[in-house]
């Protein structure tokens, strides 16, 4: 081109490492979203942040106000995970995960987005027969600002026949009505099959949630949809998980569904995450991305983190909040290619590769393997007709987020 180049569009990146294994998957992460980055001609701006136990420490409180900000000012946040033993106290007035409850809240986040796809070389990490595991792709929806998590009264009390603690358990219909159409939204891009699931023969929310969902359905009405209770719904996940499309539910089932979908793959350090609520920025949905898994603080430091579910999250990231569709599909093509290859980490070191040998790699090994095979993987855009990807989510995303971008907004 004449004159001088056009320089090159910079998103700003808000990093959260966190505690235990988060600083080591969050920089292999960013080591893979930089080469990415690089391939693609774009920059990112990272401006990183103490939170969670680490925030304690330095600070006395898991997230300070201004760094709440910086997260809101970002086109995305990038997180890796908080909490350990040394922060543990019941008793304690501050704790990590306070931290988390903030950023959804005050960023507003309010569906969780969680693939779970099985990976054609890893069918045998498993628990479960490769018969039943394989081609599973599902996705949880699973909403993020309200339920047991967020009702107040919640606390211990001292009464004369010893100490009682209460839960509050709150859901107004329009905090349903939201996450609910999304999920209509994201089925409708996938198998056209969505399952809401409750607890509506014991609780009263739930009955409020499965109403919610008979006057939403109308609207879509190539999309099927059935209710499942929430025990049976984990029952189904074991014995036929390849009946799900979109699971939608509420915040406590869909943490611990969620997390019992993950060992279909055969380790939480497997599965990405988005939070997304109805905030757009410039280039797509404002919202946080991370692993499902914890900080596994019993490994920390030792290089034996598995940073597939923090690399996929990046490639979500890119996806969703930046709209660059091209460097996240050369990401899990370079994921997938790495597997293919019999690269493994530690917790899949006993999975077999087919006929080729198998590599056990530490984190950083590992994200040197993927950000080497960038270079060659097939990057050229979201093809909606695949069947599967590392980070699960298998609509045409675009026409996904233009349509949620109003869905998002009604109440």
């Amino acid at each position: 081109m004449s004159g001088p180049e056009r320089a090159a569009t910079v998103y700003r990146i808000a990093a959260i490492p966190g505690d235990g294994i988060g600083p080591e998957v969050v920089s292999a992460g960013r080591r893979v979203l930089d080469a990415a980055a690089s391939r693609f001609g774009f920059a990112l701006d990272w401006q990183e942040l103490l939170v969670g136990g680490a925030a304690i420490d330095a600070y006395g409180v898991p997230i300070r106000d201004a760094d709440l900000a910086a997260c809101r000012a970002a086109d995305a946040v990038y997180l890796g995970a908080v909490g350990g033993p040394k922060w543990d106290d019941p008793n304690a007035a501050v704790r990590p995960e306070q931290a988390l409850f903030a950023l959804r809240g005050g960023l507003e986040l309010f569906a969780n987005l969680r693939p779970v796809s099985a990976e054609p070389t890893l069918v045998d990490a498993s628990t479960l027969r490769p018969e039943v595991v394989r081609g599973v792709d599902v996705l949880i929806v699973r909403e993020l600002t309200g339920g047991l998590y967020f009702g107040r009264p919640s606390e211990e009390r001292e009464t004369p026949e010893g100490r009682v603690a209460v839960d509050t358990l709150w859901y107004t219909e329009q905090e349903i009505r939201r996450v609910v159409r999304l999920a209509f939204e994201l089925a409708r891009g996938r198998r056209k099959r969505l399952t809401s699931v409750d607890k509506a023969n014991v609780l009263a929310s739930s009955r409020l949630w499965r109403k919610v969902v008979e006057e939403v359905a109308p609207e879509f009405p190539d999309v099927s949809y059935e209710h499942r209770l929430v025990d049976a719904t984990a029952m189904l996940l074991i014995r036929d998980p390849g009946s799900f499309d979109v699971i939608v539910t509420e915040n406590l089932f869909g943490d611990i569904l969620s997390d019992e979908a993950a060992m279909l793959t055969g380790s939480l350090g497997m599965l990405p995450s988005a939070s997304v609520g109805a905030r757009r920025t410039a280039h797509g949905l404002h919202g946080l991305y991370e692993p499902i898994h914890g900080s596994a603080p019993d490994i920390a430091g030792r290089d034996l983190a598995n940073p597939i579910a923090a690399i996929l999250s990046g490639a979500m990231l890119l996806r969703w909040s930046l709209g660059r569709a091209d460097a996240a599909t050369a990401i899990e093509a370079a994921v997938r290619s790495a597997l293919t290859d019999g690269l493994r980490t530690t917790d899949l070191a006993r999975v077999g590769a087919r006929d080729r040998e198998v590599r056990t790699l530490g984190t950083r090994a590992f994200a040197d393997e993927v950000v080497a095979r960038l270079a060659d993987a097939q990057g050229t855009g979201h093809d909606p007709a695949r069947t599967a990807s590392p980070a699960g989510i298998t609509a045409d995303d675009a026409a996904v987020i233009t349509a949620t971008d109003t869905l998002l907004g009604m109440p």
